[in-house]
């Protein structure tokens, strides 16, 4: 098969343009820029240079680049992922617009199949309650990212009210080798002996490695019925509950874990001032939100209709850290 992608040179759209490589199939990428894209071309996949506001490049995405002949399906991975951002914006820019664009783009070229990467973050903290795939949330989001994601998801649903072939996969937390976001970090400190400060409690995420999650996108895309969206929610942890099994593995101390009630405190008194002064990182009151929040569903559908599986937290945090050279 020949199947385009966007966000190939992100943490999950990387993995998934290897293993469809792996897997014998061609590929060609959406990047903003070549320089930044050596990993894909040594890979044998064909570049489109442009962005998700590039009507033209997203036409040439789709018609298979320069060996043109079309695609038999297009993996819409590209996102904006970031909490407590200064330029939240750009949320709105890319995940927003940049999906109507991109599934836009692909009815009009007549895509035979689209799989568009969604988030249990969609439904918002879900208190600890186990939803599946039939939940709606109602009501305001936590953060930019959730709400953004929400809104791009409704898009897909438009699109395929409208013709569009489109299957939805919605991951939780995604961990592996390779993570730059927070908890990466997060991780490779723990690993290396550091203490950063996390929620005692905090909320609990279903979180699965980036490798599983990226099988499940193809999964969907050979096996997923049209229309239908499918949680790739692996085993469900806290951050600090995360932290200590890689404290454990690694043989360091693990995080310093702060009470709830100082988080909520804090979260009280920073956040009047939100959208008034420049806050971002830690301490903008949306990232307290966020620690707190609890985005738990159930894969249930993912492993009965796709035979999606997830590894073993423990197993696959020991993969992690393996692979930063913490343990031999």
């Amino acid at each position: 098969m020949r199947y385009a992608i966007t966000g190939a040179t992100g943490f999950v759209g990387g993995v998934l343009a290897r293993q469809l490589r792996e897997a014998g199939h061609d590929v060609v990428a959406l990047v903003r820029s070549r320089q930044r894209a050596g990993s894909l071309e040594r890979l044998g996949v064909a570049l489109v240079q442009g962005d998700l506001d590039d009507v033209g490049a997203l036409d040439a995405l789709l018609t298979g680049g320069e060996d043109g002949g079309g695609v038999d399906g297009l993996f819409h991975v590209a996102g904006w992922y970031q909490i407590g951002s200064p330029t939240p914006e750009l949320g709105h820019q890319v995940n927003v617009v940049g999906t109507r664009n991109v599934l836009t783009a692909a009815l009009r070229a007549g895509t035979r199949k689209v799989v568009h990467t969604s988030t249990l973050a969609v439904n918002s903290d879900t208190g600890g309650a186990v939803r599946d795939e039939t939940y709606r949330h109602h009501g305001e989001h936590l953060s930019v990212y959730d709400r953004t994601k929400a809104q791009a998801h409704h898009i897909a649903d438009e699109l395929v009210a409208q013709g569009l072939p489109l299957v939805i996969v919605m991951p939780g937390g995604i961990y592996g080798p390779g993570d730059t976001s927070q908890v990466g970090g997060y991780v490779a400190q723990v690993a290396s002996g550091r203490r950063p400060l996390v929620p005692r409690h905090g909320g609990t995420l279903m979180w699965a490695h980036v490798e599983d999650v990226a099988a499940g996108h193809l999964l969907a895309m050979e096996r997923g019925r049209v229309g239908e969206s499918y949680m790739l929610a692996g085993e469900p942890a806290t951050l600090a509950e995360l932290l200590g099994t890689v404290a454990d593995l690694a043989g360091t101390k693990g995080p310093v874990l702060v009470p709830e009630t100082v988080l909520r405190l804090v979260g009280r008194v920073l956040g009047p001032l939100e959208g008034r002064v420049p806050l971002s990182g830690q301490y903008h009151p949306e990232t307290m939100r966020a620690a707190l929040a609890s985005y738990v569903g159930t894969a249930e559908k993912a492993r009965g209709e796709l035979g999606w599986r997830s590894r073993d937290l423990r197993d696959g945090l020991r993969q992690t850290i393996t692979a930063t050279d913490v343990l031999p």
